[in-house]
């Protein structure tokens, strides 16, 4: 009995031991479920294009921010004209206000629309691209006159907005209110200019007729003054700094000086106080002479306002130059010292201008009698010492 026990106990134990393997086997070698087959990716034009501008932009991104800064083109786009007032930013990031583009082309006429269609360069537009802030035609027997409102023609339009506005509530305070009374508010602050300007400047180089050159000689002045102010803005455009607005304004002194010259002036440069037979040499050196004064007036306006921007952005580049931080408090330093003459050189460039036309006025349009006053008063005074 015990062993018809114990053999049937162990027939169990080797029947589960056999199913168990058995069902391990099974589960082991049982077929996976047949995964769908894969579907053919469709790669159209549009997305390899996509691919390949998204692989473009980021190798670029990567480029430009290995790129060492070039420190001549952040000046010179400082100070040089432009179709768009550039705000901040570089490349695709720059955030700029687009300006009016008016083109007259020899062969589709008169066109006008917006510099943003250039995308700062990067595109042409209708037939045109820009090319160093150029306007030129795709078409090489087209002829292009661009007449558009550039930045710097965006800030004198500004300026002589300012000026308006400014001296007409000026003129109306003093109307209403009396010139012997107090100045308030900005009367306060532009009499003493306005006064400085006529008795100083005016009264002092042309004389008793000084009153007919005061608004031109104001006009100079305060025109100058507050481009100059505008230009150390860093968004500023540099309109002082640009030899097109120095040369107008020297052609117009130029023109008031000559135009209103007396007997005396052209004596002076035809038949100058020497000897006949020097006339070969003098003469033409006195005619030069016209010229070459409104031409130092054009260049010492240009180059001082030009070079002090220079100064500035090349002492801050130097931190991008040398790549550490290490220089920065010598640039800014340094950069802040060239800032702080500079507001100096604003105000003093806007004197000298205007001096020097009423000396060259004032030189032309006085006649025999002032001279001659003149010289006796130079004559007195030498007498005396």
């Amino acid at each position: 009995m015990t062993s018809k026990i114990n053999t049937s106990g162990i027939s169990h134990f080797v029947l589960a031991i056999f199913f168990a393997l058995f069902s391990f086997s099974t589960f082991a070698n049982e077929p996976e479920p047949a995964q769908p087959a894969a579907q053919p990716q469709v790669v159209t034009a549009a997305d390899e294009h996509g691919v390949a501008e998204e692989t473009h932009h980021a190798a670029a991104g990567e480029h430009e921010s290995d790129k060492p800064v070039d420190i001549a083109a952040v000046a010179f786009e400082h100070i040089l004209d432009s179709h768009s007032w550039h705000l901040w930013g570089e490349g695709h990031e720059a955030v700029a206000i687009p300006l009016p583009v008016i083109i007259y082309s020899s062969t589709k006429g008169l066109q006008f629309f917006s510099s943003s269609k250039f995308e700062h360069g990067h595109a042409s537009y209708n037939g045109y691209k820009l090319e160093d802030e150029t306007i030129v035609s795709e078409d090489p027997s087209e002829t292009v006159y661009d007449f558009s409102i550039t930045k710097n023609v965006a800030q004198l339009l500004l300026t002589a907005a300012i000026l308006f506005l400014l001296f007409t509530s000026i003129a109306k305070a003093y109307k209403t209110t009396g010139v012997t009374s107090a100045p308030k508010g900005k009367q306060s602050f532009f009499e003493p200019l306005i006064t400085f300007v006529r008795d100083d400047i005016a009264k002092s180089n042309i004389g008793h007729n000084s009153d007919k050159y005061v608004p031109y000689l104001l006009t100079v002045f305060f025109l100058i003054l507050i481009n100059n102010v505008l230009g150390l803005i860093p968004i500023g455009a540099n309109l002082t700094g640009n030899i097109a607005f120095t040369f107008v304004l020297s052609v117009i002194t130029l023109i008031v000086t000559n135009v209103n010259a007396k007997g005396p002036y052209w004596h002076h440069i035809f038949a100058p106080p020497a000897p006949k037979g020097l006339y070969p040499i003098l003469v033409p050196l006195e005619v030069v002479g016209i010229f070459t004064k409104p031409f130092a007036l054009m260049i010492r306006l240009f180059a001082n306002i030009t070079a002090g921007h220079i100064i500035v952005i090349s002492l801050v580049g130097l931190i991008f130059v040398f790549k550490t931080l290490w220089i920065s408090p010598v640039a800014v330093g340094f950069a802040l010292f060239i800032d702080v003459l500079e507001c100096l050189v604003a105000l003093l460039q806007a004197y000298i201008f205007t001096l020097l036309t009423a000396l060259f006025i004032g030189s032309a349009a006085a006649d025999h009698h002032e001279e001659e006053s003149h010289g006796e008063g130079d004559e007195h005074a030498v007498a005396k010492h």
